[in-house]
């Protein structure tokens, strides 16, 4: 029951950014995790040079840690942007670009799912255009995942946090992923569900759970309020990934809160040392 029966990654883009992007996969295995997950890291370019790219591959070697989650290029994120997929434009464009730079890194890495973020609203501009857009690119990006082997995640935000972002229910996320798969016939466009940003929208999270947890290829995990650990909170997460887990869940838990004012190593004590190695 509760957390021993998971299998949680850290995720790198909002744990230990004290440190430089290449030393955190050490790390997190320094504290005991064997699996990690990351925003695209390279916020201002879609198509970093090799020797980035070959950087980051042998960071996470030498640390014996597995990605297990990356996202395709998503604006400034951390930032204003939310997503670049639905963008008309230099961002769309800049998507594109990224989609097999992302596919081709994630295949060197054994990384099986890739998170497109949808992208906001933008002024003056028809949301069905931009719907239609983000369509086409995803059946991009989700062919592109099928040619290694790995899944689409499509994520639902939160409103009060990402007020622009028009994905902020899990209804809303689910219908772009069935959209996305009849589109392609491929399958592999799967649901990301965030505890975190589903509870700040005030849904019913067992309800979720019970009606999406089939189509869910993801799970990311943070307390609320105040995005921090399990504990610091209000939300029963050991309830809610038990439930996950009884309901046909067996994928990743990737922990995506922020660490607070205190080194992100010491952030890990509501679970115990033996229980952060993937299984």
């Amino acid at each position: 029951m509760g957390y021993p029966d998971q299998r949680f990654n850290v995720n790198l883009s909002i744990l230990f950014t004290e440190l430089p992007l290449l030393e955190r996969p050490a790390a997190a295995a320094a504290a005991g995790f064997t699996a990690v997950e990351l925003w695209w890291p390279w916020i201002e370019t879609p198509t970093p040079d090799r020797s980035e790219l070959d950087a980051l591959k042998k960071a996470l070697d030498d640390a014996g840690t597995q990605l297990v989650g990356l996202n395709f290029y998503a604006g400034q994120l951390p930032g204003p942007d939310r997503g670049a997929l639905s963008v008309p434009g230099e961002e769309s464009d800049r998507f594109r670009a990224n989609i097999d730079v992302a596919a081709d890194f994630a295949a060197s890495v054994g990384c099986k799912a890739l998170n497109a973020l949808y992208g906001n609203r933008v002024d003056g501009v028809d949301p069905a255009a931009q719907d239609e857009l983000a369509l086409e690119n995803l059946v991009l990006a989700a062919r592109a995942a099928d040619r290694i082997g790995a899944i689409l995640l499509i994520e639902a935000l939160n409103k009060p946090e990402s007020p622009r972002y028009p994905l902020v229910s899990a209804p809303a996320a689910i219908e772009v992923v069935d959209k996305v798969n009849a589109a392609t016939g491929l399958g592999n466009a799967k649901f990301l569900l965030d505890l975190y940003h589903l509870s700040m929208n005030g849904e019913d999270l067992h309800e979720v759970i019970e009606k999406y947890t089939d189509r869910t290829g993801h799970v990311q995990i943070a307390d609320n309020p105040g995005r921090g650990a399990p504990g610091t909170g209000d939300l029963d997460l050991a309830g809610l990934l038990d439930r996950l887990r009884k309901a046909g869940y067996e994928g990743w838990v990737g922990l995506e809160y922020k660490a607070g004012d205190r080194p992100s190593a010491e952030s890990f004590e509501w679970l115990p040392r033996p229980q952060r190695a993937a299984n």
